[in-house]
């Protein structure tokens, strides 16, 4: 039973150090429900674990009608910056369909980076925004990271990228 447990926390403390070096609240739950149910030792750990990090990845299903959308583009190089800088850049999304374009969640691949984006429905032909914030604190040299955009159209999540080349 030791040795499951400590194969565990091996195995989360692992996953936190590969990701961005910044716990995310999805990490932050699916640790503790994976603590809840070891101190329980109802159910093996393995299985545990598994719906808690599907829960955490599923997102918002909108359920409003179908539209399509146009990116002014979806992938940003930043460039050269220094280490520690926070930077961010805007995407400018157009509603190209019929129905009011809803993005329910932008949900970024990593805890270094944040976004904003329009809440209120987007109407055909209106245009709405999506930023990415990003802190360079944790990483040198080039890095590439996105975040997904679940929305109301036919082939969401919608992936946004950047580059950056971090400099000391």
């Amino acid at each position: 039973m030791k040795k499951t447990l400590s194969i565990i926390a091996l195995s989360i403390i692992g996953f936190g150090l590969v990701s961005c070096k910044k716990e995310n609240k999805e990490a932050q739950t699916a640790e503790s429900v994976a603590t809840d149910s070891t101190a329980a030792a109802t159910t093996p750990a393995d299985s545990a674990v598994a719906p808690a990090t599907t829960e955490a990845a599923t997102p918002a299903q909108s359920n409003q009608p179908s539209t399509s959308l146009a990116l002014s583009e979806s992938n940003f190089d930043f460039g050269n910056i220094k280490k520690g800088d926070k930077v961010e850049h805007v995407y400018e999304v157009t509603n190209t369909g019929k129905n009011p374009l809803v993005i329910s969640e932008v949900k970024p691949g990593c805890g270094c980076t944040a976004p904003d984006f329009t809440k209120e429905p987007i109407l055909p032909g209106k245009k709405g925004k999506i930023t990415l914030h990003f802190d360079s604190s944790s990483f040198d040299g080039n890095v590439q990271k996105y975040a997904d955009v679940y929305a109301n159209v036919e082939k969401s999540p919608i992936k946004l990228t950047f580059t950056a080349n971090i400099q000391p």
